[in-house]
């Protein structure tokens, strides 16, 4: 294989394992906080101690990872422009029980 058929086999490699990634675990660890939720601090003692919450992650420890932030937004915006209107709408669509 040439140099740049290689490479473009490389890159879609990385790019479909980052998809299932992303598909299969949507949240990582905060960079931040390690996945703690706070700040570890050390005391004079050098005894490790509970600090600040987090304030990239909120305390919650987690962040959405950028793939699937483009995906959401994606979906979100796909599902707004193709959603019925009220006149195209049928009975079964507006009641799914039925």
């Amino acid at each position: 294989m040439p140099f740049p058929a290689l490479a473009s086999a490389i890159l879609a490699t990385i790019t479909l394992c980052y998809v299932g990634l992303c598909a299969g675990q949507p949240f990582a660890a905060c960079r931040k906080c390690r996945g703690f939720g706070f700040k570890v601090t050390i005391n004079r003692r050098g005894k490790a101690k509970r600090g600040k919450g987090c304030r990239r992650c909120h305390g919650h420890g987690i962040r959405i990872r950028r793939g699937r932030h483009l995906w959401n937004l994606w979906r979100r915006t796909h599902e707004r422009g193709t959603r019925p209107t009220p006149a195209t709408r049928t009975r079964t669509e507006s009641r799914p029980w039925l």
